[in-house]
């Protein structure tokens, strides 16, 4: 299925702050510049493969799941950017890899060589700075049959704790907090669905409200063809990226948040 709905999100202004760890191919980023983000999920954009023109300028690729390796790798080789992805309940298991400190991608202590394409990033249930954006992760959809990626409520509110805890350490380290939070599944009540495969958790309404970043991306709800409405957590901007999205994010204005607070309920 081609997707090409393209759109822009333009986050609050902020203070800008060092830039990431440069890529090959791009020149060094200016301190405090909009960084411009594809964002993609669940659906193949063929023309994509045909010219990537459209997206040149694009600084980082994220993926909310459900999209073929192959596609993503091809995506992030074309436009020579990098790509952080979670997972979805339709992709390859990709629980129980770990970076070493030497850069090695181990499972069970052995380097191996993981499903996703080389140079790709696992953002499920990590913060990473990439593109002068940070960047929390929590993939994967509710449980409703056999297969990887997919989680009861109970599960995924272990994992936005433990989440949590990884971003506010972060920011008691340096004092910045997060900027996008990269989902597979929707918050509930926040542009998910009735049927139990797509019903959002509410574990990622906490998540939202502990974390207070500008921006949540997600995919799994396909918009059929229809407008898909932007909503809002609180401070949070919450926007459905089935298909390909151009998005304008401004890096550090997570860091302009107040300490976590009360959660915000949908």
């Amino acid at each position: 299925m081609m997707a090409t709905r393209l759109a822009r999100h333009h986050s609050p202004a902020c203070q800008g702050r060092p830039a990431g760890p440069a890529w090959p191919g791009r020149p060094p980023s200016t301190i405090g510049s909009v960084v411009l983000v594809l964002a993609v999920s669940d659906e193949v954009d063929n023309a994509l493969y045909a010219d990537v023109g459209a997206v040149r300028e694009a600084r980082l690729i994220v993926a909310c799941g459900d999209l073929p390796f192959d596609y993503l790798g091809y995506l992030m080789n074309a436009l020579d950017i990098p790509l952080v992805f979670v997972p979805g309940n339709h992709d390859p298991d990709v629980s129980g890899y770990r970076t070493s400190r030497t850069g090695l991608t181990l499972q069970a202590g052995l380097p191996t060589r993981p499903p996703w394409p080389a140079g790709a990033v696992n953002a499920d249930r990590a913060v990473v700075d990439v593109a002068d954006l940070r960047i929390a992760g929590l993939g994967g959809s509710r449980r409703y049959r056999d297969g990887p990626n997919q989680y009861t409520p109970r599960e995924q509110a272990r994992r936005a704790r433990s989440l949590a805890r990884r971003a506010r350490w972060r920011k008691l380290r340096d004092g910045r907090g997060v900027d996008v939070l990269l989902t597979h599944a929707p918050p509930r009540g926040v542009g998910d669905r009735e049927d139990p495969p797509h019903q959002g958790f509410e574990a990622l309404n906490w998540l939202a409200g502990r974390l207070r970043p500008p921006l949540l991306l997600h995919g799994h709800i396909h918009p059929d063809d229809k407008p898909t409405r932007v909503h809002r957590l609180g401070p949070t901007v919450v926007r459905n990226v089935v298909g390909r999205h151009l998005l304008d994010i401004e890096p550090g204005a997570g860091a302009r948040r107040s300490p976590a607070g009360a959660p915000h309920a949908s």
